[in-house]
């Protein structure tokens, strides 16, 4: 797939995507990540194992991108950067696609070689079973096979396990490769010099690479089952539309006047024919038609939605019933899907804090297995077979037959058997530690949750969004267009001076909110055009959030907004106002103040809507063990109105506060003396510094873009309940996580010791080089197949 260098020019700094091959293990991991970082241009690298992307943010211009390819390559891992197409465009899907065929067939080749190998190098153990089959118990024969799985299937292993000694990060391939060339290398030793009378094992290496082949193979297989969330987003992406080459209504959906053309060349402006059946090509508002469309692929809801002429529809939904024209207003990486494609992309490159402790032992743990290797070698050989001479087998009648007729004795049979023993074991631990699990912890686990969360339009952008999550105990809501449908009506508009009348109070209040884009501004403007009111050209606008708005109308200053906004003005309310004002905010009714050069001319109410499952998702939220706030900048009695209907006491509201000040109040829950975890759930402008503030921005996709960008979960649904999705799930992937690095540890911590002979002594167990080789494959595995346990959430 491929994407863009993304510049960030508010902060002077860019973003730089790679696809970086070659990294085995968190070791690699930790090897590229130091490669980039010796830049002081590099602000920060996110790699994720799982997907093989690095994603590179540095100075604006301050390294050429190519200079960092060609490093990463001359170090052993071949990169590249992704060009700058559209994430959803023909030649990136098909890349993607393309690459995903090859990586496919890799893995089956790989599981069928280490089928072979292991079929072949166990037959030689059948006479165990009483068949005998000579040419397969000949020595010369496994001399050969381990000759041929080294120079063939293992080449690839052992040539970048070189190249990880060559550059000093020395990974899971140079310790495979060290194994199994020691095992190799002894074998023929004593194979050409038998008078030593040392043991041949050809089938260790050929079952250790076979092993390994295999783990590998399946891994593949389990990587790529956790990625078919990501690969069915990119499915969606539509690849043609039908161009209307003159939007002409006679004409319209004449066959004449339809061309079609790759999706990706759709430009804004445009007209295009969507038929029934057909998925939606891009961004864009219905002008002509009326039809129903799925959307569940952007929310999750299967019901379909209907639309009609003003509606915005969503590039890679689908057109189900009716035949439409759109025009588009998104085109190419500005799409809803693009963007949704990016951001998962993006969030999958972000680790929770929990994966430092793994990387940084990662990033030292192969010189680690090659220590505890040698010190496993150095006191079996001087101390461990001289205490305990019980581990020690007898001679083969061979070796004792050899030594008996040679001229000179080279060494007891106790020296030889100690020195296998000894170097048989330092085998098994350089095997079967495994720095393979403790890098794919973190990136599967998070490459299936955002999936699923993409699949199911949760949004989360990455894994230290997971971890705040899992401690979180505050939820904090806004209300209007949150708690609320977003979409109030105006209820009342009471005149209060004589002068005025409900028609000219009205044109007022439409003209001044004509510079805004608050759902009550919308509600006022809606009101005006349903009475046929001209709006009075308006100019220097002003706005102060949470508060109201003011302009110039016909040469006079208006002011709409809050008592706290009119008191900022110095106009005076009397009791009457005020009482009236009361009266109608004691219903639940926003009310909105309307002065004309220092008087009150009169009081516009305006009523917004519950959300149906807004009751139903407090109370989840509740049994969840979390508490509930209100934050609004709406007056007390309609905020306390709304709380009351879902069962949030008053003592957990705060109203008529500005943004600053819902900002200010989530930083003292998070300073208090029992410091609080909080999540802010918002929608528009004035609940950015909020969102920001909390530990958890949530923020629902119908509102504004500034308030999706700050969040860090973007709700892509039209239902509050979808909070509670995003948090069961955002627990469910950071438990997985967890789960992972815990079994990733406690593996290796039970596994060395193991390989190292620890119950040798009093058991007479120990792990053969081929057995290690197996525990390391199914170590990676597990991983892997856990992560992929996530798809059984239910939500």
């Amino acid at each position: 797939m491929q994407t863009q260098i993304i510049p960030n020019p508010e902060h002077k700094t860019e973003k730089i995507i790679f696809d970086v091959r070659g990294m085995k293990c968190g070791g690699c991991v930790k090897a590229v990540e130091k490669q980039l970082n010796q830049h002081p241009e590099v602000k920060s690298v996110s790699i994720n194992l799982a997907t093989e992307m690095a994603v590179v943010e540095m100075e604006f211009n301050s390294i050429d991108p190519e200079n960092l390819v060609k490093e990463l390559t001359d170090k052993g891992f071949p990169s590249q950067i992704r060009t700058n197409k559209s994430i959803t465009n023909i030649s990136a899907i098909a890349d993607y696609t393309t690459r995903q065929r090859q990586e496919i067939r890799e893995v089956n080749q790989q599981l069928v070689i280490a089928g072979l190998l292991l079929l072949l190098s166990g037959i030689g153990h059948f006479q165990h079973f009483g068949v005998i089959l000579p040419f397969f118990n000949n020595i010369w024969f496994h001399c050969g096979l381990a000759t041929i799985a080294i120079l063939i299937p293992g080449w690839p292993i052992l040539q970048d396990g070189w190249l990880g000694w060559r550059r000093n990060a020395p990974n899971m391939n140079s310790l495979i490769g060290l194994g199994t060339l020691t095992a190799y290398t002894t074998s023929l030793i004593a194979l050409f010099f038998p008078k030593i009378g040392w043991e041949c094992f050809f089938d260790e290496p050929v079952m250790m690479l076979s092993f390994i082949l295999l783990g590998r193979g399946l891994e593949k297989r389990a990587r790529s089952k956790a990625a078919k969330a990501f690969r069915k987003l990119l499915a969606l992406a539509p690849q043609t539309a039908k161009l209307i080459i003159k939007p002409d209504e006679e004409k319209l959906l004449s066959s004449e006047n339809i061309i079609e053309i790759p999706a990706e060349e759709v430009r804004s402006g445009e007209w295009l024919q969507v038929l029934p059946g057909d998925k939606i090509p891009v961004d864009g508002k219905v002008t002509w038609g009326q039809t129903t469309v799925d959307e569940s692929m952007l929310t999750g809801e299967v019901l379909p939605v209907m639309k009609k002429p003003g509606d915005d529809v969503t590039g890679g939904t689908l057109n189900q019933s009716g035949a439409i024209a759109i025009q588009a207003t998104r085109t190419g990486n500005d799409t809803t899907l693009a963007q949704i494609i990016n951001l998962v992309e993006t969030a999958q490159t972000r680790k929770a804090p929990v994966q430092k402790l793994a990387d940084t032992v990662a990033g030292y743990f192969t010189y680690f297995v090659l220590t505890a290797s040698a010190l496993t070698f150095l006191f079996w050989y001087f101390v461990g077979t001289h205490i305990w001479t019980n581990v020690i087998p007898s001679a083969p009648m061979t070796t004792v037959h050899i030594m008996e007729h040679t001229s000179h004795e080279l060494a007891s049979p106790h020296e030889y058997s100690a020195l296998l023993i000894s170097l048989k074991l330092a085998i098994a631990v350089m095997v079967v530690a495994c720095p393979c699990a403790l890098g794919l912890a973190t990136p599967t686990a998070i490459l299936v949750g955002t999936g699923i969360g993409a699949e199911k339009g949760l949004l989360i952008k990455g894994g230290d969004v997971l971890e705040k999550v899992h401690k979180l105990n505050t939820i904090i809501f806004d209300k209007t267009g949150t708690l609320t449908t977003g979409k109030p009506i105006v209820s009342d508009c009471i005149v209060i001076d004589p002068t005025e009348n409900s028609q000219s109070l009205l044109q007022l209040a439409a003209s001044v909110e004509a510079g805004t884009c608050h759902p009550v501004a919308n509600a006022i403007q809606q009101a005006a055009k349903q009475e046929n009111i001209n709006i009075i050209p308006a100019e220097n606008f002003h706005t102060e959030p949470g508060r109201g708005v003011s302009a110039i109308v016909g040469g006079k200053r208006v002011i709409l907004g809050n008592w706290e906004w009119l008191n900022f003005h110095n106009i005076a309310i009397n009791s009457t106002i005020e009482q009236t004002g009361q009266d109608l905010a004691n219903q639940g009714k926003t009310v909105i103040a309307v002065a004309k050069e220092q008087t009150v001319t009169g009081l516009i109410a305006v009523s917004d809507t519950l959300r149906t499952d807004a009751k139903i998702a407090i109370e989840q939220l509740r049994n969840m063990g979390l508490q509930v706030m209100i934050l609004s900048g709406d007056r007390k009695e309609a905020v306390q109105a709304i709380a009351q209907q879902i069962g949030i006491e008053n003592h957990q509201v705060r109203a008529g506060i500005t943004p600053a000040q819902k900002a200010t109040t989530i930083q003292s829950l998070q300073s208090g003396q029992t410091p609080a975890i909080v999540a802010m759930v918002g929608d528009g402008i004035n609940d950015a510094p909020a969102l920001s503030q909390a530990d958890i921005g949530i923020a629902l996709h119908s509102g504004t873009d500034v308030a999706i960008e700050t969040a860090e979960i973007v709700l892509m649904g039209n239902s509050i309940t979808d909070v509670v999705k995003s948090i069961k799930l955002s627990r469910a992937t950071f438990n997985t996580i967890r789960q992972n690095l815990f079994w990733a540890f406690a593996y290796n911590t039970v596994s060395i010791p193991l390989a190292a002979g620890m119950l040798l002594p009093n058991w007479g167990f120990a792990l053969s080089p081929s057995s290690a080789a197996a525990l390391m494959a199914f170590s990676s595995v597990s991983v892997v197949t856990n992560s992929i346990l996530l798809k059984r959430l239910s939500f």
